[in-house]
């Protein structure tokens, strides 16, 4: 039957909603989801930091995370991501360590430098320095989490005597993974730190043709600085809606594709236009389309990198909430058995039983048969000794 594979499943949630409806039920119906999430066994979800755009809604993923973890029992919670260079690091590793503690080890701590050029503007950071920030706090993040006291003075941040009164619930830390998109800048810092890496454009353009290329970096720069990348913890970001048929996706879709893809096209920092989605189906963006065009997805990305450790679906509402369910509900019935081959030995005994069904069809009449006599017999042997 082969070796079995194992990928853990998830979604990335920035999350996208119109501006034409109510905020207090989005952020409702994001708890929903992940609750409907938890009970179809979907093993995680990253929830995203935004302070602009009136899309993405969620302001402190941490908030969604605490809420989310009281409806849930066993889907992993993490931030993706937080936004390093918009807090001071002392009170970002408190958080992510409460967090640890309230969810008994669930919580999960992506990070980033701020996507959105519009945050940073308002929070007067030079978007040229947020990368160089993000480095600067997570690398105090650590030590905290680790146990270090830490004096350190930044250009933008200061501490004196710092030490985290809780110490992690998880030892010797929460998981935590760095966002990579094209450049090899967050692989770098990974690999130097011996972190997680959370690819969020895994499927589309550059991010899909540097995956292979990211990872090997991520591999030779821990090997240099000691650590080594686990394959478990590379996760990969990208788009699908599954139905039944593809008519039926597609037909799914057209509630909300076009508001998500205007909005997408006036906000993406890197410029690049989504014209459609036979556009994005024909490139292997996205998938939009049955379980098994989702299995045909996973199977080029394992091709592309080898193994990895999860898939996240970019959470987008390009299909009302039923048929979102349905689309999650869907992948986890029908994809995910077929991609680990979970039914190998049902579908090997179901061939065993076919295949020898007139022997084992000869030995039960042949038993029934047997009983037939023998009740006779004993009917005969009754008569007589009357």
């Amino acid at each position: 039957m082969g070796i079995r594979r194992s990928l853990r499943y998830g979604i990335f949630l920035p999350p996208f909603h119109p501006v034409d409806e109510d905020p207090t039920l989005a952020i409702r119906r994001d708890l929903d989801l992940i609750q409907w999430l938890d009970q179809l066994g979907f093993h995680e979800v990253w929830i995203g930091e935004h302070h602009s755009t009136g899309w993405e809604l969620i302001i402190s993923p941490e908030l969604l995370v605490a809420a989310a973890a009281e409806r849930t029992t066993q889907i992993r919670l993490g931030t993706g991501v937080i936004s390093l260079p918009y807090h001071n690091p002392l009170t970002t590793a408190g958080r992510m360590v409460q967090l640890d503690h309230q969810t008994r080890g669930r919580a999960m701590f992506g990070v980033g430098p701020g996507l959105l050029a519009a945050d940073a503007t308002m929070m007067g950071i030079p978007v040229s320095e947020q990368r160089k920030r993000m480095v600067e706090a997570l690398e105090v993040i650590l030590r905290l989490m680790d146990g270090e006291v830490v004096t350190m003075e930044t250009a933008w941040f200061k501490l004196q005597g710092a030490r985290l009164q809780l110490s992690p619930f998880t030892n010797p830390r929460p998981t935590i993974a760095v966002a990579n998109a094209v450049s090899p800048s967050g692989a770098k810092l990974a690999g130097r730190l011996g972190l997680g890496l959370l690819c969020v454009a895994a499927t589309n353009g550059e991010g899909y043709t540097n995956l292979a290329a990211n990872w090997q970096i991520a591999s030779e720069t821990a090997a240099v600085h000691g650590q080594v990348m686990d394959r478990k913890e590379l996760r990969l970001v990208g788009p699908m809606h599954i139905a039944e048929t593809r008519d039926a996706a597609r037909a799914n879709i057209k509630h909300g594709f076009e508001k998500w893809r205007d909005f997408y096209n006036s906000v993406n920092p890197l410029g690049a236009q989504i014209h459609s989605v036979e556009g994005m189906i024909s490139s292997g963006d996205a998938i939009v389309g049955t379980p098994d065009d989702a299995l045909a997805q996973l199977e080029r990305l394992w091709d592309k990198t080898g193994e990895f450790g999860a898939f996240l679906h970019l959470a987008h509402n390009w299909a009302d909430f039923e048929a979102t369910k349905k689309s999650y509900e869907l992948f986890a019935r029908f994809t995910m058995p077929k991609f680990e081959q979970r039914n190998a030995s049902r579908t090997a005994s179901l061939a065993y039983v076919r295949e020898n069904a007139a022997e084992f069809l000869k030995k039960t009449k042949a038993a029934i048969a047997h009983e037939q006599d023998a009740h006779a017999r004993s009917r005969l042997s009754d008569t007589r000794s009357k």
